[in-house]
């Protein structure tokens, strides 16, 4: 297997299947190597990967419907509750680096203001959606001391609600597509980001909006 398989969601659905794709899944949110690993794209192939146009736009690649399904939340579910353990219990070494690129005390902090504005519930959902935040998310919400059942709670939502959407994207229009699936996949997955962030985009608007009036 060719290393670059693990970080194209085509590849990884027409050469490694079902159990590639739950590893993946698995990995991008439990473990911060996660963050190389496509979320969004690979869930969105693996919808049309076990639609009925399939064989004809993955070179014959086709997955079980339930075992998607049914998988992908808990592999999801399963990962970020290993993040949320593993910055429990070592993240604050982790992330103990003033000056590193992704683990440094300013993540940490800034962890802590969008779990206070938002709210534990809105901002694990909301994470779920945005790359490379839906990996840092879990263990820093371990590192600010989320109770691990408060988190679980909203693990299992925001997994439910991210893998189920996007996925169904995927094997509904899968159905339809025509031609390479790459000419659909980037305006799907910015669609879906977009659309995650504008209750994020109208906090903020009305957080400016706020400042101006107490002036």
């Amino acid at each position: 297997m060719n290393i670059s398989t693990l970080f194209d969601a085509n590849s990884i659905v027409a050469d490694l299947g079902l159990a590639g794709i739950l590893g993946i899944l698995f990995a991008e949110t439990g473990l911060l190597v996660g963050l190389i690993f496509p979320g969004d794209s690979l869930l969105f192939v693996a919808g049309v990967a076990a639609s009925g146009s399939a064989a004809a736009l993955l070179n014959g690649a086709h997955l079980s419907v339930p075992g998607l399904f049914i998988g992908a939340p808990i592999a999801a579910i399963v990962g970020s509750q290993v993040g949320h353990w593993t910055g429990a219990k070592y993240g604050r070494k982790l992330f103990d680096r003033p000056d590193g690129r992704f683990f440094n005390h300013a993540r940490v902090a800034a962890t802590e203001k969008w779990l206070r504005k938002y709210g534990t519930g809105r901002a694990i959902i909301l994470a779920r959606f945005v790359p490379f935040v839906r990996t840092l998310i879990n263990p820093l919400c371990g590192i600010v001391g989320i109770p691990a059942r408060k988190f679980f709670m909203w693990n299992v939502i925001g997994a439910v609600i991210w893998t189920e959407v996007v996925i169904g994207l995927g094997y509904i229009l899968g159905e339809k597509l025509k031609g390479s699936v790459d000419t659909y996949l980037l305006p799907i997955i910015g669609l879906i980001i977009v659309a995650s962030l504008i209750p994020v985009i109208i906090e903020i608007f009305r957080e400016i909006q706020t400042k101006r009036h107490h002036r």
